[in-house]
């Protein structure tokens, strides 16, 4: 699960201090679609949804549900669906217009309202491109009805591919991006909504603001203009919404004293980064330590970040934990299109270590001959 946004300590909630919860959205509900696409020997029945993995976790809360807005189906059927007949879609005749009342009456009357949004399984994965990022239906109209309610909303966002979230991403104080999180997703989700877990999850891409946008890179080259990268539009930012590696958590971290066991490494050898983190929050949690380089020159154009390594920490609340990563051949070896071969080169590395793509925290490394 990936913590996209939060805001105005929406999240985690606090089940015992909650009176009641709207549960909106198809989705929620959905047993089948929890589990994703490419799955053919399943019993749907034993998956815990969302809705259900909510009501468990929040016994002391009246949790009340509405599946308001309905998902169009896909123009041209799934083939996956003929050998599927758990497969879900609205039902013929659903009336959209009562069932998003419906849905924003139960949010205006609740403590707090977990949207479900997003695309069915069989819009993601094989013989389901999409043409745009949109969410389906009327999904986006019903969730701007909810927040303008006032009731405090968490969007929880069911996909698995970036959709366009910039509305809720200005709007709504916290997303939770859950993907198709399988049998006991429902379980995990509430573990995640009510603070039993601290979300750790990282974004596996770079997440576009529109379907203008793609493809969007965070590895891309150093082209014309590079310093004005971020504004080749005119009517919004070119930048991503949320960068490759993104990810919140309930706790916070800060990062520091970035240092390298050497300065000079010889073509392949190996030297260590090592980075401090420190949670700076009152509660443990897991941070995922990131490291990333930019090699300035060599036989051919390097991207201006690229990831090389990665480690999943625990740090209690308070503590510093020092994480170290290697940097040698396995690390800073490339594929040159110049040479058709793989090489090291005699170069100045940038090195950034931090929570994601965006690392602000550098230092250099010189590779010698």
């Amino acid at each position: 699960l990936v913590l996209l946004k939060t805001a105005d300590a929406t999240l985690p909630l606090d089940a015992a201090r909650l009176g009641s919860i709207a549960v909106i959205g198809q989705l929620a509900d959905s047993q089948r679609d929890l589990l994703g696409p490419w799955v053919f020997d399943h019993d749907t029945t034993e998956a815990v949804s969302i809705l259900q993995g909510i009501r468990d976790a929040a016994t002391g809360a009246a949790v009340t549900f509405a599946p308001g807005a309905g998902i169009p189906p896909r123009l041209y059927a799934s083939m996956f669906d003929r050998m599927d007949p758990s497969a879900v879609n609205t039902p013929d005749g659903y009336d959209d217009d009562a069932a998003i009342a419906e849905a924003v009456e139960a949010a205006a009357a609740a403590d707090v309202a977990v949207v479900v949004i997003g695309q069915r399984q069989n819009q993601i994965g094989e013989n389901a491109s999409s043409a745009v990022l949109d969410l389906p239906g009327r999904q986006l109209e019903q969730l701007q009805r909810i927040v303008a309610t006032g009731t405090p909303v968490v969007a929880l966002v069911m996909s698995g591919r970036p959709l366009d979230l910039r509305w809720a991403d200005a709007h709504v104080p916290a997303i939770l991006q859950v993907w198709y999180p399988g049998t006991r997703g429902g379980e995990a989700v509430a573990n995640a909504l009510f603070g039993a877990v601290s979300p750790a999850g990282r974004l596996p891409f770079t997440w576009p603001r529109h379907v203008g946008h793609v493809p969007l890179y965070y590895n891309h080259y150093r082209t014309f203009q590079p310093d004005n990268q971020a504004k080749r539009y005119w009517e919004e930012p070119s930048t991503p919404l949320y960068v490759f590696g993104h990810g919140l958590s309930y706790a916070d971290f800060a990062y520091g004293n970035l240092r390298l066991d050497r300065d000079s490494i010889a073509v392949g050898e190996t030297a260590t980064v090592s980075v401090d983190v420190t949670n700076t929050s009152g509660r443990d949690a897991d941070e995922v330590v990131q490291l990333y380089i930019h090699q300035r020159s060599g036989t051919s154009t390097r991207p201006v970040r690229e990831l090389k390594g990665f480690a999943r920490v625990v740090v209690k609340a308070g503590d510093t934990v020092t994480v170290s990563l290697p940097l040698g051949p396995g690390e800073l070896r490339y594929w040159s299109a110049v040479t058709r071969g793989w090489l090291q080169d005699a170069t100045t590395i940038d090195v950034f270590a931090g929570g994601s793509s965006a690392a602000g925290l550098a230092t250099t490394l010189t590779v010698t001959a």
